[in-house]
């Protein structure tokens, strides 16, 4: 192994090795990143609060499904419901003895805001069996040989 110490003239090496420094540097960095605790964002609403409805009829004890429309109406298995109605369903049927399945469905060209608000409702309310239904609709999303705004088109 041949190591230099400077010129063969004995004057001092001027020059300083930065490779030793560089690796300590990037080892600190990925320890200062991995300590770093993990940054969470939650979004707090104040919900309102739902008076329960009077017949337990209105949720199936199997599945049950949330609909939002084009025009802003939240549908629970066909019929139009609240924010507040929405919230007392869900609660009533987590009290069932085994959880129903929800099953969400947004129609083509519903809300996104209504989406997000719907979707952090079913989330507050602690459900554990959701599930999107209807997507497959949207499989020829953004495909120009299919035009689903003007179908006589072709005619």
């Amino acid at each position: 192994m041949a190591m230099s110490g400077g010129k063969d003239d004995g004057s001092p090496m001027m020059e300083m090795n930065t490779t030793p420094l560089i690796d300590v540097m990037l080892v600190l960095l990925i320890m200062f990143i991995i300590t770093i605790p993990v940054a969470t964002h939650a979004v707090n609403i104040d919900l309102p609060v739902s008076n329960p409805p009077e017949n337990l009829d209105e949720i199936d004890p199997v599945k049950n499904k949330v609909v939002l429309t084009q025009d802003g109406r939240i549908l629970w298995n066909g019929e139009q419901k609240t924010d507040g109605e929405l919230l007392g369903l869900l609660e009533q049927s987590l009290a069932l003895p085994v959880e129903p399945e929800l099953q969400f469905e947004p129609e083509a060209n519903a809300s996104y805001d209504l989406s997000a608000n719907v979707l952090n409702i079913i989330k507050g309310s602690g459900i554990t069996k959701f599930g999107f239904v209807g997507n497959e609709r949207y499989a020829t999303f953004g495909k120009t040989d299919i035009n689903p705004l003007n179908v006589n088109a072709a005619n």
